[in-house]
């Protein structure tokens, strides 16, 4: 027999909302939070392109050994799954 549990969700407590770019588009995540949870709750699923036949990438393990996540912030190459979400933070696809 499964029992089930009461619904905590209102007891879970997030840090504030912040914003940040992903290709110019301003994008809400928690401050903290994966990169990955914010651009995937948000709708943006592809991150980045296969170097040889450009198919869309995502997440796939989210936590740091597929490199499938790579995006550019601030200049540099990154796993989302790695980076955590601060605001006014500019990221962009790793089409690299």
């Amino acid at each position: 027999m499964i029992r089930l549990v009461p619904n905590q969700a209102t007891q879970i407590q997030r840090s504030e909302w912040v914003t940040f770019t992903f290709d110019g588009t301003p994008v809400e995540g928690h401050r903290g939070e994966s990169l990955v949870s914010a651009l995937m709750r948000a709708g943006h699923l592809n991150l980045r392109h296969a170097p040889n036949d450009k198919a869309p990438r995502g997440a796939f393990c989210c936590m740091g050994l597929c490199q499938e996540c790579a995006v550019v912030v601030q200049g540099q190459v990154v796993e989302a799954c790695r980076t955590d979400v601060t605001a006014d933070l500019v990221v962009a696809r790793a089409d690299v």
